[in-house]
């Protein structure tokens, strides 16, 4: 479904230039916990993440349940992968975004190895999404590092599990995997709790999500 939303983009893309109207608006959903949703004391990607998408003249749209002065969302600080897959469907049917950002994995304890829980709750939100929407497109993050430690030992087991289930699942077609660790150092893109994004790392993971935005109309 990815290569229709590519497709679509297109073909908006010449009506809107033959017929001299506004280029379509592709509806993006943020989705995730509180590196989603933002806080008092560090920086959330959408800070930037709309400027860059407006720069680069590709006109998307967020839409979401919660609504702040940088766009709308669905982040909930301080929860899990678990009940994000507990609100999807309603979440979703109010706001069936084109394209979801699912940034999810924190908010767990190595000592209980939450690797293959956290798993089928993301495969139980994206089953969810596409029997909504079959032409949903749903970028994958492979979750940002985390300096407090032992609590997040386990997220590097995590991003290469799912980047094994984004490659290897049925709904494929459908995700894209956006690698959001890349280049993102703890020790320097953090605040000081050793978890949540300073505004270097928030860029980092604008950029990041762009260019898995821009992959989608290639």
């Amino acid at each position: 479904m990815m290569k229709f939303l590519s497709i679509f983009i297109c073909l908006m893309s010449i009506c809107g230039s033959l017929h001299a109207s506004p280029p379509v608006e592709i509806t993006v959903l943020a989705l995730g916990d509180s590196i989603t949703e933002g806080g008092e004391h560090f920086v959330c990607y959408r800070k930037f993440l709309p400027k860059m998408l407006k720069a680069q003249r590709m006109s998307y749209t967020f839409i979401g349940p919660k609504k702040d002065s940088d766009s709308a969302h669905a982040g909930y600080s301080g929860k899990n992968t678990a009940y994000l897959a507990s609100i999807i469907e309603d979440v979703y049917r109010q706001y069936p975004a084109d394209v979801v950002l699912l940034h999810s994995g924190h908010n767990s304890f190595s000592k209980d190895k939450p690797v293959p829980g956290i798993l089928r709750d993301t495969d139980s939100i994206v089953r969810t999404i596409i029997q909504i929407n079959p032409r949903a497109t749903i970028l994958i993050a492979q979750v940002i590092t985390a300096g407090k430690l032992p609590k997040y030992d386990y997220i590097p087991e995590l991003n290469k599990k799912l980047a094994d289930y984004v490659k290897y699942s049925e709904f494929a077609d459908n995700m894209v995997l956006v690698d959001q660790d890349n280049r993102f150092d703890w020790t320097t893109d953090t605040v000081g709790d050793k978890v949540h994004p300073n505004v270097n790392g928030a860029k980092k993971m604008a950029a990041h999500w762009l260019e898995g935005i821009k992959n989608l109309s290639n």
